[in-house]
């Protein structure tokens, strides 16, 4: 089983975690990960917009001039693609971006993004946040202990409301927690900083 150092908010370690290697230890698959990722961004498109077409632009009904004699091209209607305020040709319309990914392409992605951030030694596990009030300066501090990256995933067993408002301003730093996991955010990160308990409620949940 893979060996990870646990450490305090001190930045000091305290004890080593052993993960399982079914989950924290495969061979990670690119290409199950690239879904994974396409999915996400692509289930984050709203595909709301909408332009209108020559139908539905107001005005237009008459014929601007006669078809033939006036030394012009001839015009259907001032509502054409090529007028002023006239209609979008090929405009885009309201439509769903949504990919869906099987189960088993889920848990597969899931697991190569843990074991590749374990295997480049970018998974930090620390044993709790104690946090006194909502201070954003008590976060900077544990993370500069941590020696973490700019761009820090913090993971929480349960919803914390003191760790994700003290969070939520530092920037390049996400809270999420177990169930909102995701592989877009593990493999966008450059340090993945996992409390204790997330860590084994990670292993149940996808061993």
């Amino acid at each position: 089983m893979a060996q990870v150092q646990v450490f305090n908010q001190e930045g000091r370690r305290t004890s080593k975690l052993e993960l399982a290697d079914s989950v924290f230890g495969i061979t990670p698959n690119a290409n199950a990960m690239h879904l994974a990722v396409v999915s996400y961004l692509a289930n984050q498109r709203q595909g709301t917009q909408s332009t209108l077409t020559r139908s539905e632009v107001s005005g237009g009904g008459a014929k601007p001039w006669r078809q033939k004699g006036t030394g012009r091209a001839r015009q259907g209607s001032i509502r054409s693609p090529q007028w002023t305020h006239g209609g979008i040709a090929l405009g885009p319309k309201p439509r769903k971006y949504k990919v869906n990914l099987n189960k088993k392409v889920k848990r597969l992605a899931m697991k190569s993004a843990l074991s590749s951030k374990v295997a480049a030694d970018e998974m930090i596990v620390i044993n709790k946040i104690e946090l006194e009030e909502i201070k954003t300066k008590a976060v900077v501090e544990m993370l500069a202990k941590l020696k973490a990256a700019k761009k820090a995933l913090i993971v929480t067993e349960n919803a914390d409301e003191k760790i994700y408002k003290s969070a939520r301003n530092i920037e390049g730093v996400k809270v999420t927690t177990v169930n909102t996991l995701n592989v877009y955010d593990i493999l966008n990160c450059d340090s993945f900083i996992v409390l204790k308990d997330a860590a084994k409620k990670i292993e149940e949940v996808y061993a």
